[in-house]
């Protein structure tokens, strides 16, 4: 609740840039994650002088991550998280029409449970790093499809601190 109390209020401040649904497995346990996300450009360039620049956007997620019960004896959780993305992109589309892009980016990030699978991790806040690969298509390059590469964990703010490892895939529409 309090996740679309603060999208609605981001909403009302700036309108909603993109929208993504994604799909992704975990590294080294066997948790499926399905999520929603929402984007903000920033509408900013830097090292612009090239062939391609740098930018970014904010991004509000929420995700169901379907596990085992395993030895912990919970099977799923829910995750909320914000991340400040960094992009690297040219100015124009290749002569195909495709716009690819380079990404990272470092967020925080809110479990719902403490464990999943054969996981226990020590505190519901974590830190989300990933980095992606993709391309960004269609008429005005309104489609998006984009690897990335996640991993979370609370760097050592408490024992335990397993992390996990996602292979994600995002299908995003920008407006």
């Amino acid at each position: 609740m309090a996740l679309l109390a603060m999208l609605a209020g981001l909403r009302a401040a700036h309108a909603v840039d993109g929208f993504t649904l994604e799909l992704g497995h975990g590294d080294d346990e066997n948790i499926d994650r399905y999520g929603l996300a929402v984007q903000w450009e920033w509408e900013r360039q830097w090292f612009a002088a090239g062939d391609w620049y740098l930018g970014g956007f904010w991004e509000v997620g929420i995700s169901h991550w379907d596990g085992d019960r395993g030895r912990t004896g919970n099977d799923n959780l829910t995750e909320v998280g914000i991340t400040p993305v960094f992009r690297l992109q040219p100015h124009a589309p290749t002569a195909g029409g495709l716009l690819p892009f380079l990404e990272f980016g470092i967020g925080v990030h809110l479990l719902s449970d403490l464990s999943i699978d054969d996981k226990r991790f020590g505190t519901a806040f974590n830190f989300g790093d990933h980095v992606g690969l993709g391309t960004r298509f269609g008429p005005r390059r309104q489609y998006e499809l984009l690897y990335r590469f996640q991993h979370l964990s609370n760097a050592g703010i408490r024992d335990p601190n397993p992390g996990i490892n996602f292979h994600v895939v995002q299908l995003k529409y920008w407006y």
